[in-house]
């Protein structure tokens, strides 16, 4: 049987350097001054009438347009395959009339 074969990894020759011992800088933390206490500390949204109707209007428009990709995508497809199913067609009548003439 053929076994592989497992390569080596070679030493190194000459002369060779230890790595730089590299030493971190010792440095004193700052103090941190407490932060103060609250009952929530995340702001609240105030939603105004105008900002939900901007909201509803940017979102049916979204859906529209994506709607409008997809449906135009699909109409694509569905053209392309009838148009490769009438030529199909006509090449496979093409060649049939073609083999009853001999």
């Amino acid at each position: 049987m053929i076994r592989p074969k497992i390569p080596v990894m070679p030493q190194p020759t000459g002369i060779t350097t230890p790595p730089a011992v590299v030493q971190q800088p010792t440095t004193t933390p700052a103090p941190v001054a407490p932060a103060p206490v609250s009952a929530s500390t995340r702001p609240t949204v105030q939603v105004t009438p105008g900002a939900v109707v901007a909201l509803v209007g940017g979102g049916t428009a979204v859906v529209l347009v994506v709607g409008a990709v997809l449906v135009s995508m699909l109409l694509a497809v569905a053209i392309t395959g009838a148009s490769l199913a009438i030529c199909a067609l006509v090449i496979r009548s093409l060649i049939n009339s073609e083999a009853k003439r001999r």
